[in-house]
């Protein structure tokens, strides 16, 4: 009996671990519900709930083909030992996960668990991630190999298990995990997946690259997969081919070209989505701790800005509006995910990791390689990134020009006239009374003085990266984990004069 553990691939097609084990026998297809994985500090019950709706659809996929999928709550050594002395396992196979610190210290368990038992655990890649790593040199070649390898196929069949109950698939309540269940909810499945790969590609594309940095139009015109592909009902691979082949057709169209340019942009942030998994794998501490030592405690907690910043009550209208924004749909646009990273880090001075857990629980397609390595960067705890402190007045007037996003998602502000609606603190006495929006009343006022925030950030960041050791150990960072492809030499930096802040952090600003 073969057992194929699923944890985030949760899908039948190109499931490589599914097929190899199907080749070889009767297939255990199972999933474990793990209750301190959903105590851990960056989950949610949304997370959950978008879950759930992707195994029953996972169930029904592999019940068509002889098996549904055997679910079983509790710690998974506990289930495995069970599996083991009911069934006798030949072969444990999963695909390899980056997942968050707890993740990777169960499956370190898990691995000396089957080795006692003379189990093989076979682990297959699912993206272009490589482990182990031992150099950045040609990662890209073998990514592009491994989008470039045929699909797995789905099994022909698999053997029934008769005896086996399939087990229940709780709801968030059921587990016992807060309801901070989305309003509008991204459908789970593989099958709601595929019709938004299709919508995506025959559709909505046209405008990805002119919407993806409006918070309003980049609802629609981005493919909105990133959830698919944190959850596996849809493989990297598929999406970059299929992709591909609908650029091939628009380029035979007359009218195709800037068609096929938007979707050459997606593709680039499809490789990228392995580059900054990449980062985690190399160095799992990155999650927890600043990459650049230097970095390490320069910032202070504060319960206080953190809870205003998490409310969405800044009192910097299209900062709060974007979260409320997330709150509400587990769903952000990236420039916008970058602000709201960048607010917190610069103007309210707080430390990355306490910011960031509370943006993991609240992104649905949070991917623990991605979001760590983003909330370093955006906080420039990285030391190998330009300090990009964002602007937020100049992203609303960029963004959000005639405030129809501030308007819908601070309903208090609606009727505030447009000159002040993204700085209410412009309006005197008694235009606040008239458009019933008190400031300190009915909207806070800014709870930091954001723009001289915003300069000593700046001030601060800049004269830490003159400091002696600072290049010699953004140099090793480089190395490990800069991308080939972005002009940095992998050496000698050190030696170089850096560039002008001013040039660099308030592109921006």
């Amino acid at each position: 009996m073969q057992l194929v553990w699923f944890k985030r691939d949760l899908r039948t097609v190109d499931h490589a671990p599914l097929l190899e084990a199907a080749r070889r026998g009767a297939v255990l297809p199972l999933y474990v519900i793990e209750p301190e994985l959903w105590q851990q500090g960056d989950v949610s019950a949304r997370h959950w709930s978008f879950c759930r709706e992707c195994l029953i659809d996972l169930r029904g996929a592999l019940a068509d083909l002889g098996m549904p999928l055997v679910v079983r709550r509790g710690a998974v050594l506990a289930v495995l030992q069970r599996a083991q002395q009911r069934l006798g396992i030949a072969g444990l196979w999963s695909h390899e996960e980056t997942g968050n610190g707890w993740t990777f210290a169960r499956d370190r368990q898990v691995a000396a668990w089957a080795r006692s038992q003379g189990i093989p655990w076979v682990e297959l890649p699912q993206f272009g991630v490589v482990r182990p790593l031992a150099s950045r040199q040609g990662w890209a070649r073998r990514w592009e190999a491994r989008m470039s390898e045929a699909p797995w196929p789905e099994p022909m069949a698999l053997q029934p298990l008769p005896a086996l109950v399939p087990g229940e698939i709780p709801t968030a309540a059921a587990l016992g995990l807060a309801d901070d269940t989305s309003e509008q909810p991204q459908p789970g499945g593989r099958r709601a997946a595929l019709v938004l790969l299709q919508g995506f590609l025959q559709q909505r594309s046209r405008q990805y690259q002119w919407g993806l940095s409006s918070p309003s139009r980049a609802v629609h015109s981005c493919s909105r997969l990133s959830v698919h592909l944190s959850w596996g009902t849809l493989s990297l691979k598929e999406v970059v081919q299929a992709s591909r082949a609908r650029r091939a057709c628009l380029q035979e169209q007359a009218d195709g070209a800037r068609w096929s340019l938007a979707l050459r942009r997606f593709e680039e942030r499809l490789h990228w989505h392995c580059h900054f998994i990449q980062k985690l794998e190399d160095q799992p501490s990155l999650e927890f701790s600043e990459l650049h030592p230097l970095t390490r405690g320069l910032r202070e907690p504060s319960a206080e800005r953190l809870a205003a910043w998490v409310a969405g009550r800044t009192g910097l209208p299209f900062v709060d509006a974007c979260m409320r924004s997330l709150v509400a749909t587990g769903w952000l646009n990236f420039r916008m995910r970058a602000m709201l990273m960048s607010v917190a880090s610069y103007q309210l001075w707080l430390p990355w990791r306490d910011s960031g857990l509370h943006l993991a629980r609240m992104f649905v397609d949070y991917e623990p390689g991605i979001h760590w390595s983003q909330c370093q960067m955006q906080s420039g705890s990285t030391g190998i990134n330009t300090i990009r402190i964002y602007n937020p007045l100049k992203q609303a007037q960029d963004h959000d020009p005639d405030g129809a996003f501030v308007r819908r998602w601070l309903p208090e502000l609606r009727a505030v006239p447009a000159v002040h609606l993204h700085q209410p603190w412009t309006m005197d006495a008694a235009i606040q009374q008239r458009s019933g929006c008190v400031l300190g009343r009915d909207y806070p006022q800014p709870i930091v003085d954001w723009q001289g925030a915003a300069a000593v950030a700046r001030d601060r960041l800049w004269s830490l990266r003159r400091e002696a050791g600072f290049a010699e150990a953004a140099d090793a960072i480089q190395h490990r984990h800069g991308s080939r492809r972005s002009g940095l030499r992998a050496s000698g930096r050190s030696r170089k004069a850096l560039p002008d802040p001013q040039q660099l952090s308030l592109d921006l600003f």
